[in-house]
């Protein structure tokens, strides 16, 4: 009777290629190098799975203990880990040059919010009519807000022209 190959996870007991292994026993100590059938012998006679933790190293390192066991915490742990990652959203902030201080400082707040949640915030300064002709005020303030949040955040695109629209993305330190 011989059981079908591993379909994905690491490989154990008969389906190791390599002729010798270092095998570290349940308990967790070094057993040294010992040739791969000795090895799933002895797993056996524990009642557990020769199981190749380590297939880059030279030779393999293989550890004595029940492979369903080994797949399912190997999957707990990449669940928790993609649990915990953030994924950083690009947040779009759009103002007009001439822009009322108040109206600004409410822009800074959010930006700050923004910044504080770990995303990338992306500001677009939208100019109307002749607005265009003094692209100075639009970059002193996009300078401005570089200064404010200098102490938290990075320029990742410094501030550039397209069309009617002036565009500078910050992202958090």
């Amino acid at each position: 009777m011989s059981t079908p190959a591993p379909i994905s996870g690491p490989l154990y007991d008969e389906f190791i290629k390599s002729p010798k292994v270092r095998v570290i026993d349940q308990d967790g100590e070094n057993l040294g190098v010992l040739y791969t059938r000795e090895a799933i012998a002895m797993a056996q006679e524990a009642g557990l799975n020769l199981v190749e933790v380590s297939p880059g190293a030279d030779p393999p390192v293989c550890k004595i203990l029940d492979v369903g066991k080994f797949k399912y915490e190997a999957q707990k742990k990449a669940a928790a880990a993609r649990k915990n990652q953030k994924t950083q959203e690009i947040k779009e902030i759009k103002m007009r040059p001439n822009i009322d201080e108040h109206d600004y400082q409410t822009k800074m707040k959010a930006i700050a919010r923004f910044l504080e949640e770990g995303d990338k915030v992306k500001l677009t300064l939208r100019f109307r009519g002749r607005e265009l002709s003094h692209g100075e005020l639009g970059l002193k303030l996009l300078e401005r807000v570089r200064d404010e949040t200098a102490d938290v955040a990075k320029v990742e695109q410094l501030p550039r022209l397209e069309g009617r629209q002036m565009l500078m993305v910050i992202a958090p330190k």
